[in-house]
């Protein structure tokens, strides 16, 4: 089975969230399952930079506003993934955020560079571009390569299958329809039940319509996507979709998220030499400032600071989380009223709140190693990463019971303690009551030490494995090439 990645992210070069993790991780698994992938991204400074072995494939022209376009192929770092770069300096030779300038805002001619990553990605498919190599599958992932379902469907001779992901339904790349000219489709694809959404037009619209198979990162999150309060407005394409949709839940990289063999760690440790944990806490407690206090429960949030993330109500739970006796270390960048606000909440509270705005993935293992409990109250969330590294690192997960967070952390309650399956804390409205309700449960459980290490281990000894999501994929891309190979005959 050969199968063709399209997306804006790799990690370690490029990443903005979890995207970027996925795209570092599920090729590799699927490869170990036997598969013959590659990817195709664009040529971001970073990426262009990492991409090693690079050979030119195709000079392909002037295309999208870029006055050179080249294809080239190499191997992505130490992985050895092969990968095709869209070479477009034009577009993608610019500082900083993928999607955003120095401000803020986006880019004015997205619509143009990630057209460009679609119109590629469906010509790659289609074998048009490289006549050595030709996948079954494309498989696309988020609003930034979206537009190749929709050059793939005007193209009535294209047979390959195609797989949409939609890793975050609410950032739907959404434009004037003044600029659809500029994309080179047919305009019998401009109406409400094509690309038109809301007297725009809509990337994220054309991956949910045209291909033949969308999946999301949880099962979960795969209903809640169907329904009002989480479809962003796309809930009623998603439904006519039906039995196409399915969600496959997200993995961990346990070379990479290990805590066995995490050399930045202040100490190793395993569920069966757990104590290491202890070293890890007061380390961070020490590197950030906060008391050397090894009963009182360190939560931590390592997220971007946005309102989807919920980090609002961790800001107004502080005074019952400071009242227990709590501390809190957060890393993280976003909303400047956010930022300000926690580094606010660290002046006033020395020792006991700790602030890093930004991201460094270094450090992001130290505090997931080092805390008690990670916070993760997010609004909505597809499937979520970070609950997912605090589990592998015995830190208990105190998340909101929505999408992915429901479908990997498991409530504790006397049930779930007594049938040893407890591996966290859920709660339900998105509420700072609500929030400050489930963190008192977790601070009177942690002050029952036996208890709290039956649910650190049990969570560490979870297993979401890349190779499980990789098999289900690999069925999944069988599905829909069948499916196509029916349609065409």
């Amino acid at each position: 089975m050969k199968v063709l990645h399209a997306a804006a992210e790799v990690f370690p070069l490029v990443k903005t969230g979890g995207l970027a993790d996925v795209l570092g991780a599920l090729p590799q698994a699927l490869i170990e399952e036997g598969a013959d992938v590659r990817l195709v991204l664009p040529g971001l400074p970073a990426i262009k930079e990492g991409l090693q072995n690079r050979v030119l494939v195709r000079d392909v022209g002037a295309l999208f506003g870029a006055g050179t376009v080249s294809l080239w192929l190499g191997r992505l770092g130490d992985s050895g993934i092969s990968a095709y770069m869209v070479d477009a300096p034009f577009l993608y030779q610019r500082p900083g955020n993928p999607y955003l300038s120095a401000d803020g805002s986006e880019w004015v001619d997205n619509a143009q560079r990630f057209a460009l990553l679609g119109w590629v990605s469906a010509h790659l498919a289609t074998g048009e571009l490289d006549e050595n190599w030709c996948p079954d599958v494309l498989h696309v992932h988020d609003w930034h390569a979206a537009m190749a379902c929709a050059y793939i469907a005007a193209n009535p001779a294209a047979s390959v299958a195609t797989v949409f992901t939609v890793h975050n339904l609410a950032y739907q790349g959404l434009f004037d329809l003044a600029d659809f000219r500029l994309l080179g489709l047919p305009a019998r694809l401009m109406t409400p039940t094509g690309l038109e959404f809301h007297g725009q037009f809509s990337f994220m619209k054309a991956g949910l319509t045209y291909a033949d198979r969308v999946t999301t990162v949880s099962p979960s999150y795969a209903r809640e996507m169907a329904t009002e309060e989480f479809g962003c407005g796309l809930e009623g394409v998603i439904r006519a979709r039906g039995a196409d949709v399915s969600g496959i839940l997200n993995g961990v990289d346990g070379e990479i998220w290990n805590p066995a063999t995490d050399m930045g760690l202040a100490s190793t440790y395993t569920a069966s030499t757990i104590d290491g944990k202890a070293k890890c806490k007061a380390s961070l407690q020490k590197s950030l400032g906060l008391r050397g206090d090894p009963k009182a429960l360190l939560f931590c949030v390592v997220s971007r600071l946005t309102s989807q993330k919920g980090l609002d109500l961790v800001l107004s739970a502080l005074p019952i989380l400071l009242a227990e006796g709590a501390q809190l270390a957060v890393q993280g960048n976003g909303d400047a009223k956010l930022e300000t606000a926690f580094k606010a909440a660290a002046v006033a509270n020395p020792g006991r709140i700790a602030v890093r705005l930004g991201y460094d993935e270094a450090f992001a293992h130290q505090m997931i190693a080092g805390a008690d409990a990670m916070l993760v109250p997010s609004r909505f969330e597809p499937c979520g990463l970070t609950q997912l590294y605090a589990l592998r690192y015995g830190t208990v997960p105190v998340v909101r019971r929505v999408g992915g967070l429901s479908d990997t952390v498991v409530d504790t309650n006397a049930e779930s303690l007594r049938n040893d399956q407890a591996t966290g804390f859920h709660f339900g409205p998105a509420t700072s009551e609500a929030l400050a309700h489930a963190m008192k449960e977790a601070i009177r459980i942690f002050a029952q030490p036996m208890v709290w290490r039956q649910i650190m281990i049990r969570g560490m000894t979870q297993s979401f494995s890349w190779k499980e999501a990789a098999r289900q994929y690999l069925a999944l891309y069988e599905e829909a090439a069948k499916s196509v190979k029916i349609a065409f005959k």
